[in-house]
C-alpha cells in the first residue's frame, strides 16, 4: 500500500469527518469545526491517503492539524488521527515528522500538543519523537479523562537535517 501525504483541501471534508467517527469514541470534531479548520483558521492540515489504485472505501488513513497563532513561535498540534487499520504501520510517525517540518516552515520553535493519559500508544509515539510533558491537565476531556500537555523544541531545518545524519 502506497500512502501519500498532502495538504488537505475543501473536498476532503467528508472523508475527514468519517475518519473522526471511526478513530475517536469522543471529543470528535463536528463537520462545522472541520470546515472551519480547513477554510478559516490560521491552520494547516495534512492528510495521509492511499493511492487511487487502492480500491478500499477508506482512502484517508490519517490527518494532523497544526494551529498557528500570530505573535508566537509556538505551533499547536491541534488534532492527530490515524485510522485504526493503519495503526502500527509507521504512518503516525511519518505524519508527525511531516507536521514538524511544516511547523518549522512557519518559523515555529516549539510544537505543543495535548494527549489523553489513557492513550498509551500516542503517548509513546510522542515520547519517542522527543515530546516532553509540560503540564498535567485534570478533567481535560469531555468524558473527564485527564491529559498531558506536551511540547518539543523544534530545531531549525538545517540543524534537524544535521542531527538526523549524525
Amino acid at each position: 500500500m502506497t500512502v501519500t501525504l498532502r495538504q488537505a483541501l475543501g473536498h476532503d471534508l467528508d472523508a475527514l469527518y468519517r475518519l473522526e467517527q471511526v478513530a475517536f469514541s469522543g471529543d470528535r470534531f463536528s463537520r462545522r469545526q472541520l470546515w472551519h479548520l480547513l477554510n478559516r483558521a490560521n491552520a494547516l492540515t495534512l492528510v495521509a491517503e492511499r493511492d487511487a489504485e487502492d480500491l478500499s472505501p477508506m482512502r484517508l488513513l490519517g490527518y494532523g492539524t497544526l494551529l498557528f497563532r500570530r505573535g508566537t513561535r509556538r505551533a499547536r498540534l491541534y488534532s492527530f488521527c490515524v485510522h485504526p487499520e493503519a495503526r502500527g504501520t509507521g504512518l503516525g510517525r511519518r505524519l508527525l515528522e511531516a507536521l514538524e517540518a511544516e511547523a518549522r516552515e512557519h518559523d515555529a520553535e516549539v510544537l505543543g500538543l495535548e494527549v489523553r493519559v489513557d492513550n498509551s500508544v500516542a503517548l509513546e509515539l510522542y515520547r519517542r519523537m522527543g515530546f516532553r510533558p509540560e503540564r498535567w491537565l485534570s478533567d481535560y476531556y469531555e468524558d473527564g479523562c485527564a491529559g498531558w500537555q506536551m511540547a518539543k523544541a523544534l530545531l531549525p531545518e538545517k540543524e534537524a537535517a544535521q542531527a538526523d545524519e549524525g
